[in-house]
């Protein structure tokens, strides 16, 4: 009785040991935030480049893009002198995460200043 007690008891604890998806997908996200930063080892367009695959490979996998990333794209793509590409991953951010609408709205103010 003792042991069948106990596999219950394991049964039941490895059970709920089971993990769960990621609410969002972050791909390479982080890494291109830590070298926008560090502005050692990738050039703004590299980081464009990684990015732009990070959100073509979530589509693809029909996972949700994490919060920042089209901010992110949309502020690299101000440094290279493309407002337009800029400002249409600054709408995409705040029609996904509408809270982000002060900051997104922060940017353009922050990028029309240098132009």
């Amino acid at each position: 009785m003792k042991k069948i007690l106990f596999v219950l008891a394991v049964t039941a604890v490895l059970a709920g040991c089971k993990t769960k998806e990621p609410l969002y997908y972050h791909g390479q996200y982080n890494a291109v935030v830590y070298n926008y930063f560090k502005s050692d080892d990738m050039t703004v367009s590299e980081q464009v480049e990684v990015l732009e695959e990070l959100i073509n490979t979530a589509k693809a996998k029909n996972k949700n893009i994490a919060p920042g990333v089209h901010a992110h794209l949309g502020m690299l793509y101000f440094e290279l002198g493309n407002a337009n590409l800029g400002l249409e991953h600054f709408n995409i951010e705040t029609e996904l995460f509408p809270e982000s609408k002060q900051y997104i709205d922060f940017l353009v103010n922050s990028a029309k200043g240098k132009s």
